[in-house]
């Protein structure tokens, strides 16, 4: 398993390696690279945990100018399933108004905690909004219309950690997605 040693028994299976996340993050760079204009005021909004080891290798992969911002939304307590209620945890700052929005999430699963904050960031005027996800999980999902426009790798329907995904806030550190072994949360 190499780093991370110390989860290596909480670990079932490693679905997708340090290496091809790297490459793929790389193309996905080169994908949003290639759907702005170099003189697009994009606005790149990092949904806190999960989502910023990716936000920041992806960022350096995309070759036009971003800003930063960040916000942190709640649907999940301390277990696997999401309580339904959605809760802005911290708001974004920067002003998006006929601004390119550029949402980064680590995992779509059920979609309804991510529909919730694209329709209240659509309230706020931006040019556009687009998503890109490391993860999708489309057979858990209940928002059908909510797709990614950028997605990096669809995923069956286990329990995923690592690379910023945690269970109760442990694996984020770890550098590949690994499937969680069901003894540890269940």
């Amino acid at each position: 398993m190499g780093k991370n040693t110390v989860f290596a028994d909480d670990i079932e299976e490693i679905i997708i390696s340090e290496e091809k996340l790297k490459t793929r993050i790389r193309e996905l760079g080169e994908e949003i690279t290639a759907a702005y204009n170099e003189d697009d005021d994009i606005v790149m909004l990092c949904i806190l945990r999960g989502a910023v080891l990716f936000m920041a290798d992806l960022a350096r992969e995309i070759d036009l100018p971003v800003v930063f911002d960040f916000m942190d939304v709640s649907s999940y307590g301390a277990s696997t399933e999401s309580s339904g209620v959605v809760r802005i945890i911290k708001d974004m700052e920067e002003n998006i108004e006929d601004r390119h929005l550029l949402i980064v999430e680590d995992i779509i699963d059920t979609g309804r905690t991510l529909k919730h904050v694209v329709d209240m960031l659509h309230t706020r005027s931006p040019k556009s909004i687009k998503i890109v996800t490391l993860l999708d999980k489309p057979e858990r999902r209940v928002q059908k219309e909510l797709e990614a426009d950028f997605n990096g790798f669809e995923i069956p329907d286990k329990f995923v950690v690592g690379y910023g995904l945690d269970f109760a806030e442990k694996y984020r550190n770890l550098s590949f997605i690994g499937v969680l072994k069901e003894k540890m949360y269940s």
